[in-house]
């Protein structure tokens, strides 16, 4: 679980973050003079709020303060965030459930079975930190050396942004590469404590440029349903249809069959 100084960090983070995307003209106040950063500066979003300014100050400096639920609800009107960055306010904040800790235990053999009958669909079962805990021979061939003899499992984080070959199977690797690193964001916010994603984030941060420059963006997204573009080893681009599947009683694990966007429903984005 997230100690209470790293998520008062990642509070001021987060909303510096959305503070400095935001322009005078886009919220309405007028634009006075030169700014050394960019944004809104801090009273001027206090005031949009409703909300003291030195009371914001303290707030973004991660200092030891509780927040409300209203002030919270004006922050992110002011912020102009949505449904997905309010919700990833509250939880910074503490006024969100905890999040559910992760299973450590091996995947059971009957549920590991599952991708292995669904083939030929490439199909697989991931955990919330993107480890890939099983998987059949289809996928392993759309997702060429993701799964290696390396000691640590296989992961999907990992394959996007550290393995070259990805910038290919990816027909729109950036949006898809961006779009993942904000869903593992959003994760390692709730789960802040666990070596895991530590070890993950720093390694991704070592490996990739374009880690390293949007990181600090803080963009958060949640996985959702809808279509991707890869290039399949035999039909070339190819475009598939997806869709999240929590596993049973955890919300950590999910699993994915994917088909090609003509054949209809199925599966789970990485």
């Amino acid at each position: 679980m997230p100690t209470e100084p790293d998520q008062r960090r990642q509070l001021s983070e987060f909303l510096r973050s959305r503070r400095e995307r935001l322009t005078p003209e886009e919220v309405g106040l007028p634009q006075t003079g030169r700014r050394r950063t960019p944004g809104l500066r801090r009273e001027e979003l206090a005031l949009l709020a409703g909300i003291s300014a030195t009371w914001y100050t303290y707030l973004e400096q991660g200092r030891k303060i509780r927040v409300s639920t209203q002030v919270l609800d004006a922050l992110a009107t002011a912020l102009r965030l949505d449904r997905h960055e309010r919700d990833h306010l509250f939880q910074l904040a503490g006024h969100a459930p905890a999040a559910e800790a992760e299973e450590c235990e091996p995947l059971p053999a009957e549920a590991g079975a599952i991708p292995l009958l669904l083939q030929p669909n490439p199909a697989y079962i991931i955990g919330g930190n993107y480890d890939v805990l099983s998987h059949n021979q289809a996928a392993q061939e759309l997702f060429p050396r993701l799964i290696t003899e390396a000691d640590r499992p296989a992961n999907f984080a990992r394959w996007v942004f550290l393995e070259p070959v990805a910038r290919d199977v990816l027909v729109d690797w950036e949006p898809e590469a961006r779009g993942l690193l904000g869903r593992l964001r959003t994760l390692a916010a709730r789960h802040s404590g666990d070596p895991r994603y530590t070890r993950l984030i720093e390694d991704l941060n070592e490996g990739s440029a374009e880690v390293r420059d949007w990181w600090p963006q803080y963009e958060v997204q949640a996985r959702h349903s809808g279509r991707k573009r890869l290039r399949h080893p035999q039909r070339g681009a190819t475009e598939y249809a997806y869709t999240a599947f929590t596993w049973p009683n955890s919300r950590n694990r999910r699993w994915s069959s994917m088909s090609t966007a003509a054949n209809g429903p199925t599966g789970a984005q990485p």
